[in-house]
């Protein structure tokens, strides 16, 4: 008996799903377990899993088009089996597909931008290019640089500009082919998410009207026709890779911009070592490269650069100002931080924490070949195992309830050039205080480097915000919303302390607690203080 197969909700968020490649076609014998076909979603490109036996009858959506959630995807059944019926809308059992998430693609995925459907009128081979959505939260975008210039040809891979989200500046790459005949967002301009960002089609075509015509729904004012091909940012783990094979045959990964402009500049990629994943070469790394041979010039050079660069004088009582463009991620921080203060009734504790014992735990545990932690790590380990032992504080505030975790995904404060991020680290009471250090390593250097997936800034149920490095003893942090409570961590100083009814010498350290009151009342949040501090002071009760 044939059975139907339906596009899978595969997040909470889905609403829709785009078949990204049939790995069966119409024929084909299906086993329970096979993969059918890989699906992106608007969080990841999952590979779907058949749980049904049979042969594959009729496909629904094909490659690279878009269903809502649903939809017929397939249709499985008995070789030769009469299946009209099913396709005029007979009704048949639906399957159900389990969706296995390929380990690579998994987080990193961006939303697809949405393709804006030309209208009938259109001339034959022109495209309409939206303004993607490349994270959950993205309302709007800034095209920070075009790449391509209108009149030059683009084809299938090319970068076609640099767009700054919300979270991090992202390279957006063409699906299409053609030449560019129209820049609807100039360099430096925001724009909402859908909105006209190019045209390509053939050269010489008349695109008068087009521009004007486009509505924000992504269609012409006209009939809608045929969908756009889609576009995609690259430079994340799951973005399409350049490929180059040298004479030894062994291949070098590089992304598309950076191959373009190591070909701009004339530097071979064999010479280039990627900092990317498996040894890929980004961008960043073309644009630092440096000759060995002409190192030392180079720097010399920069040196005398910065020596001769004059520096503007201002005369006295002159009124001088600049003004600076608010970026796309300096707006979503301004914007989130002022409801968490104007809408959180927010008030603090302090505590002060001995910080001797840590610091000789710290030094015996870094005597360990390639072992590395920092007293940070061990602040994020004790919060860890706090909140497991108060989960009031581990919760968030919602209008007719609050909701508890009980899982603890603990967010760490990274400051980047543009103003600050926070990747997540998942499950903390479960890793080891080595794990931790590693991991915001990791999170920390790609966070300054803009190669964060918007899926490792999500999910967060506390937050760590450390100044300490700075020299800063003490301050207070503004809630990072929906969390309850964010915990600020000042910097170590030796100063006299009474021990034992005597004036010491000991090492001291600041601890700032944010509460939101709707959540969390001031003797909880005391307690937690107070099972922190125990943790900090005595480090080996951590591994009870």
């Amino acid at each position: 008996m044939a059975i139907k197969v339906t596009m899978p909700r595969l997040s909470d968020t889905m609403t829709e799903g785009t078949v990204a490649t049939w790995l069966k076609k119409v024929g084909d014998k299906i086993s329970e377990g096979d993969i059918l076909a890989e699906i992106e979603t608007d969080k990841a490109t999952m590979e779907f899993e058949s749980f049904n036996e049979g042969t594959l009858l009729h496909i629904g959506i094909p490659e690279g088009e878009t269903a809502p959630v649903d939809s017929l995807l397939a249709i499985i059944g008995d070789e030769g089996e009469d299946i009209s019926a099913l396709l005029s809308g007979g009704d048949a059992p639906a399957a159900t597909e389990k969706p296995v998430v390929t380990e690579e693609k998994k987080e990193d995925k961006k939303e697809e931008p949405k393709a804006a459907k030309p209208a009938a009128s259109l001339p034959a081979g022109v495209v309409v290019v939206t303004m993607p959505r490349l994270s959950d939260t993205m309302t709007e975008g800034t095209v920070a640089t075009w790449l391509k210039k209108v009149g030059d040809a683009v084809a299938e891979g090319d970068i076609l500009a640099e767009i700054e989200t919300d979270k991090a500046t992202m390279e957006f790459e063409s699906f299409n082919e053609g030449t560019l005949l129209y820049i609807g967002i100039e360099e430096g301009n925001t724009a909402p998410v859908d909105s006209l960002l190019a045209i390509i089609g053939p050269a010489g075509t008349d695109i008068s009207g087009i521009a004007d015509n486009y509505v924000a729904d992504g269609a012409s004012q006209a009939t809608p026709a045929a969908e756009e091909t889609k576009a995609a940012a690259v430079e994340t783990a799951s973005a399409p890779v350049a490929q180059e094979e040298p004479a030894d045959g062994k291949r070098i990964l590089a992304s598309p911009l950076a191959k373009k402009i190591a070909s701009d500049k004339g530097i071979q990629l064999t010479q280039v070592k990627g900092s990317g994943e498996n040894g890929r070469i980004v961008k960043s790394d073309i644009e630092n490269f440096t000759p060995a041979a002409t190192a030392p010039q180079v720097a010399a050079s920069a040196k005398a650069e910065t020596a001769a660069a004059p520096k503007v004088f201002v005369p006295a009582g002159e009124v001088y100002t600049e003004e600076i463009k608010n970026s796309q991620m300096r707006k979503i921080i301004a914007k989130r931080l002022s409801e968490s203060l104007f809408t959180a009734p927010h008030y603090n504790l302090v505590i002060e924490v001995t910080m001797d014992e840590a610091m000789k735990s710290r030094a015996t545990i870094n005597s360990v070949p390639d072992t590395k932690v920092s007293f940070n790590d061990m602040v994020i380990k004790a919060c860890a195992l706090a909140l497991k032992k108060h989960p009031k504080i581990n919760s968030q505030w919602k209008e007719d309830a609050i909701i508890i975790n009980h899982h603890v995904n603990i967010g760490v404060a990274v400051a980047v050039e543009d103003g600050l991020v926070v990747p997540v680290l998942k499950f903390t009471d479960a890793m080891s205080l080595s794990q931790i250090g590693a991991s915001v390593r990791d999170l920390a250097g790609r966070a300054k480097n803009k190669k964060l997936g918007p899926a490792e800034m999500e999910g967060s149920t506390f937050t760590v915000s450390n100044l300490g490095m700075f020299g800063i003893t003490e301050f207070n942090s503004i809630i990072n919303q929906p969390n309850s409570a964010i915990l600020s961590v000042g910097a170590i100083v030796e100063k006299p302390v009474v021990k034992n009814g005597q004036i010491v010498v000991g090492n001291t350290m600041m601890l700032s607690l944010a509460c939101d009151h709707r959540t969390i009342d001031g003797a909880t949040g005391a307690q937690f203080l107070q099972t922190l501090k125990q943790y900090i002071e005595n480090p080996v009760t951590m591994l009870a």
